[in-house]
């Protein structure tokens, strides 16, 4: 049983089919939130939608704008936003595709602006909201080969403190803060595996300690699981002081 009640709230989760989101969208629909789950496969919101009941999905491609706004009209009144939806490329810059750059930059800083610009008015009138972009430990630091990634999770930062600045004006009740996890067990981190072990030339086995985690003071991976109760925190009345921030779910890696 959760701490949190969010009994008559409705949260809208982007990339909620796997990993962080779908940790996100269940630990929400527990506390008794009404869940709006987004994802680009109709078959993985499917599955979800069991685990989380009540819950309403959307189908959506948030590379596209007139996804993200048709997204942001359906799901109606959202009391809990979080952002979550994301992809990564691996590549040097002089070789990175141009359209990987549109790819990555769309999905994770433009449709984050665009379902913040419309949804956030609508918490300022109702008196209370939270904004969760989940972004990464790359939202504060760099890693070599991840140009696009890197450039778009600082931008959320940005974003981020700028919207807390606006909505602390407006409403003490309406924050708007980032999660900066390092390395979570998720199918994004998964794919990652062969890529960095192509890059750097050492066996697959070998890229979770040798690579993902060489920063990290605690050798392991983050769970989604762990990720979500950090999120829920958020949402607690009692959380309405912190707001703009960069939390870091790091295992140490930016105590260097």
């Amino acid at each position: 049983m959760s701490l949190v009640s969010l009994a008559g709230k409705r949260a809208l989760v982007t990339g909620a089919a796997s990993g962080i989101g779908r940790a996100i969208a269940i630990e929400l629909g527990r506390s008794g939130a009404e869940v709006v789950a987004s994802d680009v496969s109709a078959a993985a919101l499917a599955a979800l939608a069991r685990d989380v009941p009540g819950a309403r999905t959307f189908a959506s491609d948030l590379s596209r704008r007139e996804d993200v706004h048709a997204l942001a009209a359906a799901a109606g009144e959202i009391d809990v936003l979080v952002n979550n939806a994301g992809l990564q490329h691996v590549s040097p810059l002089h070789e990175f595709d141009e359209g990987k750059w549109d790819l990555l930059v769309s999905v994770m800083l433009t449709a984050p602006f665009l379902l913040m610009r419309q949804l956030v008015p609508g918490m300022y009138q109702r008196g209370w909201g939270r904004v969760i972009n989940v972004g990464s430990v790359h939202s504060l630091i760099a890693s070599a080969n991840k140009a696009a990634y890197v450039a778009a999770k600082h931008g959320l930062v940005g974003l981020t403190k700028v919207a807390a600045l606006e909505a602390g004006a407006r409403c003490a009740q309406v924050t708007v803060n980032a999660l900066c996890p390092s390395y979570v067990r998720t199918p994004l981190v998964e794919k990652q595996i062969a890529d960095q072990a192509r890059l750097n030339g050492i066996p697959e086995s070998e890229v979770i300690e040798k690579i993902l985690l060489a920063q990290n003071a605690t050798k392991r991976l983050i769970e989604p699981e762990e990720v979500a109760r950090c999120a829920l925190f958020l949402c607690r009345d009692e959380s309405w002081s912190i707001t703009g921030a960069a939390l870091t779910m790091d295992a140490g890696w930016l105590a260097h």
